[in-house]
């Protein structure tokens, strides 16, 4: 059999494992441990070093811990998760072990009760833009195999016969999936999307779920016993003696035998936090490789629902490729008459250039495009921002051409004599971009420092 970079990705992975497991310290039991980030990553790592003996701090930015899982209670008795929601994949999930430790009940949602809209509201087979787009992108890939770099997934389908050849509106119908399946999926555009590891990784086997009463019921669970400290930004990091020592924003100094850094990977790019020492060359390339992504939620509350209540999906194949283009309905699972609009990538950063008022009159727009006129307008909204966020800068990370799983490793691993360790969901090279990578990325941190 021919050896080729996707049938070679488990081999790799089999590698990468040991380096995962490794472990770089004589152990942690009353070692002092601070972990900067109150995210799914952070709080996994604090708590299963806590659990080892290990006296441990976690410095959180914000005045609030969850990182980028946030629930907003702003609509009474309908928690709103602006940032993470799904368990992706129920069966085997680290996510699903912790929803049950926490007795977070969980409900499945389904890719198949889904509606697709065409631009003037009629109810369309979706199955042909699925088969038209999977042809190309598999074309892609596989012309992109034979070559000797990565290049953005833009060229790659452009220069497929699959894409020349067709008409307009099968093009039309291929971006709409592109955008499903890339932008909204991974919150990049397909221009600056690797080819060989735009579909690479792992995914759990299942069904998808949420929670009707919060993800950060999850958060609670792992916070639970921990020391935290909020509204405490970090602004420098730096070796000292046999430890390290972190500099917060307001000046004050903590010292640590050893430190798990947890930020997102939006602001390490920005360099928001000052390393007094250089970092590795290959987590400083890591760093600067890996994309990172951008989705963009907004979430409406009508008086009622005025959609069909049987669906969890809306697929609408509007005129705009990309805007407004996929949607989920809470009114079936939650029997809530609310609606989510996703947009991912290039969408979503000119989403949140706009004013909430005009990303409302531009959502009602839409929906009346696709049900008729007389679709009420929402009586209330809550729109997400995450690449305003000055603690996030970013909702995920997403591969970028010259983005490997390599990559991954190298930037979860650790440095300064194993002093300074790092993790997120951007460290883990099977299943980047989703909550559970952040908790095996916080297990994989907290292993490091383990006998």
């Amino acid at each position: 059999m021919t050896m080729t970079r996707r049938n070679a990705l488990a081999t790799l992975m089999a590698s990468l494992s040991g380096l995962l497991a490794r472990p770089i310290a004589a152990g942690t039991e009353g070692r002092k441990i601070i972990v900067v980030g109150a995210g799914l990553a952070g709080l996994t790592a604090a708590r299963e070093l806590a659990s080892r003996g290990a006296d441990v701090t976690v410095i959180e930015a914000r005045d609030h811990i969850g990182g980028r899982i946030w629930t907003s209670r702003l609509w009474p008795g309908l928690p709103m998760d602006m940032g993470a929601s799904w368990i992706h994949g129920l069966d085997g999930n680290p996510m699903t072990r912790l929803a049950r430790e926490a007795g977070a009940t969980h409900v499945e949602t389904s890719f198949d009760l889904a509606l697709a809209l065409d631009e003037k509201g009629a109810e369309i087979d979706i199955s042909e833009a699925e088969d038209l787009a999977e042809k190309v992108l598999r074309a892609a890939s596989r012309a992109a195999e034979k070559g000797d770099r990565d290049i953005p997934l833009k060229a790659a389908v452009e220069a497929t016969k699959g894409w020349k050849s067709a008409d307009a509106r099968q093009r039309r119908l291929i971006m709409h999936m592109i955008h499903a399946q890339i932008s909204n999926e991974l919150g990049s555009s397909w221009a600056e999307t690797s080819t060989w590891y735009h579909d690479g990784g792992e995914a759990y086997d299942g069904e998808d779920a949420i929670f009707p009463d919060g993800y950060d019921q999850i958060i609670a669970h792992l916070a639970r016993g921990l020391t935290i400290r909020q509204s405490a930004p970090v602004r420098a990091v730096a070796p000292k003696g046999a430890g390290v020592v972190v500099t917060l924003a307001a000046g004050e100094r903590l010292t640590a035998d050893h430190v798990v850094i947890t930020v997102p990977l939006g602001v390490l790019k920005a360099g928001h936090i000052e390393f007094a020492e250089r970092l590795s060359r290959k987590r400083q390339a890591a760093i600067d490789t890996i994309g990172m992504g951008l989705l963009h939620k907004t979430w409406l509350l009508f008086d009622k629902v005025a959609w069909p209540d049987d669906v969890d999906w809306i697929e609408w194949v509007g005129p705009r490729p990309g805007f407004w283009s996929q949607w989920v309905s809470l009114a079936r699972v939650k029997r809530a008459p609310v609606l989510l609009a996703f947009h991912g990538g290039d969408e979503a950063r000119i989403m949140e250039a706009l004013p909430d008022a005009a990303i409302m009159a531009e959502a009602h727009a839409a929906l009346r495009a696709m049900f008729g006129n007389h679709f009420p307008a929402p009586k209330s909204a809550q729109i997400s921002r995450w690449g305003q966020d000055r603690f996030a800068l970013g909702a995920y990370s997403f591969a970028t051409p010259g983005t490997t799983p390599k990559t991954r490793v190298a930037l979860g691993g650790a440095d300064w004599d194993g002093r300074l360790v790092f993790a997120g969901e951007a460290c883990d090279p099977d299943y980047a971009g989703s909550a559970h990578a952040a908790v095996r990325s916080g297990l994989a941190a907290a292993k490091r420092l383990k006998v």
